[in-house]
Order: structure tokens, then sequence, then C-alpha cells
């Protein structure tokens, strides 16, 4: 059985997407950067403890795989989380604004003695945005719970003026990788229900 170790309801809805049946857990994992770590490491481990986490809830199924995601806003080294209020919001989005920074999505697959993880880096590139339409997306009250203050399928579609990688990985779910690590656990769909994607 697939088991989604995510409340996200992007990444429910982007699973869904792969065919495959599976269940969301929910829980809670510390998100806290270690003073040494990489961005790089740090959402490779954030994907693990969150896949690991969801294993643990449901050890008694010795056929569980579990997938965890982690996805960062990162512009040089620093990791932009979730804002934690509006202001935090629109300070993001200044910071952003007329610059490309990368977004990183891993995805964990464990499975009882078996672990894996992948990381799938995007490049966004943000137009200028005056004040005031920062303002008014951070009124939407979109930014809210998101990595980097913003939601590539939402709103904040309109500020971005390129993407170099994966669209869905930046929602949330890199669906191409994601596929290829679930049939490598014996937990993907069949190739032909893959096709155009």
């Amino acid at each position: 059985m697939l088991y989604l170790a995510s409340r996200s309801p992007r990444r429910n809805e982007l699973l869904s997407r792969l065919d495959v049946p599976f269940r969301a857990l929910d829980l809670e994992v510390p998100e806290v950067r270690g003073a040494d770590e990489t961005p790089e490491a740090y959402v490779r481990r954030v994907a693990l403890d969150k896949a690991r986490a969801g294993l643990a809830l449901v050890a008694q199924d010795t056929d569980a795989v579990v997938l965890g995601s982690d996805t960062e806003v990162v512009l040089g080294d620093r990791v932009y989380g979730k804002p934690v209020d509006a202001a935090d919001a629109a300070a993001m989005l200044a910071s952003l604004a007329g610059r490309t920074h990368r977004v990183m999505t891993a995805v964990a697959l464990v499975a009882h003695g078996r672990e894996r993880v992948q990381l799938v880096s995007s490049e966004v590139t943000f137009a200028a945005m005056s004040a005031a339409q920062i303002a008014g997306y951070v009124a939407s009250g979109e930014p809210m719970g998101k990595a980097g203050g913003y939601a590539i399928q939402g709103g904040a579609e309109r500020f971005i003026s390129h993407l170099a990688g994966s669209y869905s990985g930046v929602m949330g779910l890199p669906l191409q990788q994601t596929g290829e690590l679930l049939r490598e656990f014996g937990a993907g769909a069949d190739d032909s229900m893959d096709k155009g994607e």
C-alpha cells in the first residue's frame, strides 16, 4: 500500500494524477535547517524525515511504501520557508521580485529496509513587482502556508516571467520523477497510464 506522508492538499492532488491508489497520513514533522546544512541537504533530509515518520505510523503494514516530500524556495544560500504573517510574505516577495531563484523539491520513498531520495531543482524568474502588486497578492491570502510566499499554480503565476524545470515540482511534487521512483518500488501505475505526463 502506498501512503503519502503529507497534509498538503496540493501534494494530494498531484499524486492523484499518477493514477496510483494511496492513503494520506496526517503527521507533523519539524522543519528546522541545521547551521551547517546546505539547502540541498536540508530539503532531502526533511523529505526523508517525513517518509520515515509516516512509515513508523503504518509499521504494521509490512508492504507499506511511504512517500515524503519537501519543497523550499532558495535564493543564494537563504532558504525561504512559509511566511509567518502578511508582512513576512510581503518581504519575501519583494526580495524575489525581478530575480531568479531556485525551487527545490525532494521526494523520498521508504519501505521496510529500503530508502530512496531524489532532488529536483527548478529555476523561477519573477518579473519586477510593484509594492501595490505585492500588497494585493498578499491580501488575497494565497501566500500563507506556501514556501517563499507564493503558489505558482495560483495568482502568482502572473508574476513569473520564466520557469526552467518542473512545474509540478514547483507546486510541490515533481510528477515525472515521482512516477519513476514509484515504479522502482513496485508501487507505480502501469506505463500505459503514464503516457502524456
